[in-house]
């Protein structure tokens, strides 16, 4: 399995930016712009626990079975597996719902907040989706890393490591 790349997540960041900051200015020159969902962040954040509680249960378990504690319970490698596609797949769509907020949230403080209370609650919800987003993405990271597999002993000879 490959590993999370920074790069792409950034990548999808700026693209999805851009275009979302595009077709928000195209959307309000032609009537009025769609709102951020209050829930946006709301559920993002919920995404951002999930992986956390995920991560830190996995890296207790897999602790006490190194330590091999008695009565630990091991970690099945198709959970661990499940779970690093899990956050692999929330963080690139956190990564995109990012730049699509934040095109939106970027918008909307280019425009102006002065005369308008609604837009400026729209720019606080984008900017809290933003957020949430950056805490899933940190999550899957966490994640990833405490699913890694320890490296081989043969990585020396060139045979490279496994990775779960």
């Amino acid at each position: 399995m490959k590993q999370l790349r920074f790069r792409v997540l950034a990548g999808l960041f700026v693209v999805a930016g851009v275009v979302s900051w595009a077709g928000a200015r195209l959307w309000d020159a032609f009537g009025t712009l769609p709102s951020v969902p209050v829930a946006a962040p709301i559920v993002l954040a919920v995404i951002a626990v999930v992986l956390a509680a995920t991560a830190l249960s996995l890296r207790a378990r897999l602790r006490a079975q190194r330590e091999r504690r008695p009565g630990a319970k091991g970690v099945d490698p198709l959970v661990a597996a499940r779970a690093v596609v899990f956050g692999q797949a929330s963080a690139l769509v956190a990564a995109l719902v990012a730049g699509m907020y934040g095109g939106v949230g970027a918008f909307l403080l280019m425009a102006g907040l002065d005369n308008n209370p609604a837009r400026r609650d729209q720019t606080i919800y984008a900017g809290a989706s933003v957020l949430a987003a950056v805490c899933v993405v940190v999550a899957a990271f966490f994640l990833e890393r405490v699913c890694r597999l320890p490296e081989d002993d043969d990585e020396e000879s060139g045979t490279g490591s496994a990775r779960a």
